[in-house]
């Protein structure tokens, strides 16, 4: 476990205590520092928005918390069984999958989250950049450390797409769909991106990083005009603000609960569920693998997590890899009008 900042351990205090007083005198024995160090920690925490009431003799008292996404806040009551036992918190990183790299290579433990309020160098598929503005999204990586062979990783993709169209389905109480192989759609619009890094040696993975990059609050305003794909956030398609924290720990429960069941019982009820929210089989798509584009029609996926495309002439490709985008069905339009282009 990672050593705990001291406006962690007093927040742990707050939570333990369930809003009655906590005597300076209790902070400063718990936490090894004296009263005047307990006193300018409470005044940071003032300053990230918390409101703390002191009185004489009886001490502090947590009366309310901004929307924070600070370990000790996320790990209150989350109750997950690996996901979330550890969870490091930064103000500001280039990217959370990189310092989730860092922390595996130096035997971070499975299920270790790194969280960050914002992104310099945030990426999504392909190096693309991933727009990342403090204050009002989640960025987060989660490592694992899944006892499986290297060519099955790809498949924990769909764990975090279930994961996340869950979360926003219970913080949000709308429905999303998933988008081959890695995104989170609304409307037809990208909420949410995915984007997983491997660590592996032939005979088995060292460890999985599920990148997690979600639009919670962000505005119009903030998303760039040249985006390849059309986005939005929660906020601008359910018109409310969504409380980062609570959508945070609802993800992580939901990926608890989805990792310990892959980890018993393999990946087809992950897989299963994922095709719930995908929407595609039988529809038209484009296909673009950069060196040459193809258009069929979906037909589902394999049991490895493959895409499905049966081509105009009546064969069945197994895609791997590409951006796939749905196509227009007019009337009278049948697969044999679809083609492969090169």
């Amino acid at each position: 476990m990672t050593a705990k900042s001291p406006r962690e351990e007093i927040l742990r205090l707050f939570h333990k205590t369930a809003g009655t007083f906590v005597s300076g005198e209790e902070i400063s024995q718990a936490l090894g520092v004296s009263r005047t160090a307990v006193w300018k920690q409470i005044g940071l925490l003032r300053e990230l928005g918390y409101v703390i009431e002191a009185v004489s003799s009886r001490g502090y008292r947590l009366v309310s918390t901004p929307d924070t996404l600070i370990p000790a806040e996320i790990q209150s009551g989350l109750d997950t069984g690996i996901i979330g036992a550890d969870i490091l918190y930064f103000d500001e990183l280039d990217s959370t999958n990189a310092r989730a790299r860092q922390i595996g290579d130096a035997g971070a433990a499975d299920g270790t989250v790194v969280i960050a309020d914002r992104q310099t160098a945030g990426k999504g598929r392909m190096g693309r950049q991933w727009i990342s503005p403090p204050g009002v999204n989640l960025y987060a990586s989660v490592l694992l450390r899944p006892p499986i062979l290297p060519w099955q990783a790809p498949q924990l993709t769909f764990l975090s797409a279930v994961a996340v169209a869950r979360a926003i389905e219970e913080i949000a109480g709308v429905q999303p769909r998933v988008k081959w192989p890695n995104d989170v759609l609304l409307d037809g619009k990208k909420v949410a991106g995915l984007l997983n890094e491997m660590n592996a040696e032939t005979e088995g993975i060292r460890y999985v990083i599920l990148g997690i990059g979600v639009n919670l609050n962000m505005g119009a305003h903030q998303f760039p005009p040249d985006l390849r794909y059309p986005a939005t956030s929660l906020r601008l398609h359910t018109g409310g603000p969504v409380s980062r924290l609570a959508f945070v720990q609802s993800l992580l429960r939901h990926l608890d609960a989805l990792y310990q069941k892959c980890l018993t019982e393999g990946f087809s009820p992950v897989m299963a569920a994922w095709e719930g929210f995908f929407d595609l089989v039988g529809k038209p798509v484009e296909v673009d693998f950069h060196d040459r584009v193809a258009r069929g029609v979906v037909e589902g996926l394999d049991d490895f997590g493959a895409l499905l495309l049966r081509l105009a002439d009546g064969t069945l490709e197994r895609v791997l890899a590409g951006d796939v985008r749905p196509l227009p069905s007019p009337p009278g339009d049948s697969p044999s009008t679809l083609h492969s282009t090169r």
